[in-house]
């Protein structure tokens, strides 16, 4: 009884350690025979995007779109417009034949389609405001752009100022050389007078002198006797000593 437990026992492990050769341990495989999942794609690689693809639009063109509409919603023609439809669909509804008429007294479907036309016009206010905002902002963000950068001119041109006018601190005005001209002029008048005063002296002296020596001449005397006092001393001893001799 026991040799026969030991074989069947002996079996048994037999075909467990068959049945473990034969199994295949997923981490204990190379690399290149591992099937490929989606939790091993790469890192540098984008993941794909599950669920549904929705329809893709271009959301400037659909902003465009919503702000003609709120714009449009906003004006009197609008207001007419709708104004005028509900009067003729209330007046068809209320006058025409019963069997001519579509929406009858309530007027549940004229009801349904305002309150669609509000739940719609909402968002599409909503979005042609958030549109009108950006622009604001950055419309905004460029006024202070350009406010910094007239700024910046402006302290830039202060320092020119500032800079030319400590230069020309050092530089003659016009009016210095006005004045400094003004003065050579006088000086130079003054300098022209005084030199023709001398001249006009010395031309007197000089006809007085050669009147006094005609009048010596006429009356056969020495014409060095009649000399001007004007005269120096030493010419006049020089004539007194030649005329003692």
């Amino acid at each position: 009884m026991t040799d026969a437990r030991g074989d069947a026992d002996g079996r048994r492990e037999g075909r467990r350690g068959a049945r473990r050769a034969d199994q295949v341990i997923p981490w204990r495989e190379p690399r290149e025979s591992r099937p490929t999942t989606q939790r091993e794609t790469r890192l540098d690689q984008p993941r794909l995007r599950r669920g549904p693809k929705l329809p893709r639009f271009d959301p400037e063109a659909f902003g465009r779109w919503s702000e003609g509409i709120a714009r449009f919603m906003g004006t009197a023609k609008f207001l007419v417009y709708m104004t005028v439809v509900i009067i003729m669909w209330i007046g068809w509804n209320t006058l025409a034949p019963s069997g001519w008429r579509f929406d009858p007294y309530t007027f549940t479907f004229l009801t349904l389609i305002l309150s669609l036309q509000a739940s719609y016009a909402a968002p599409l206010i909503l979005l042609a405001q958030n549109r009108q905002a950006d622009r604001d902002r950055l419309a905004a963000e460029e006024d202070r752009r350009r406010a910094a950068m007239q700024k910046a001119d402006t302290e830039y041109l202060a320092r020119e100022i500032a800079a030319l006018r400590i230069a020309l601190g050092e530089v003659a005005t016009r009016d210095f050389l006005r004045s400094e001209l003004a003065r050579l002029a006088e000086e130079l008048d003054e300098s022209a007078h005084r030199r023709l005063k001398v001249a006009r002296k010395e031309q007197q002296r000089q006809l007085r002198k050669e009147a006094r020596r005609a009048d010596a001449l006429a009356f056969d005397d020495d014409p060095d006797a009649t000399e001007d006092p004007d005269e120096d001393e030493e010419p006049r001893a020089s004539r007194g000593k030649t005329r003692d001799s």
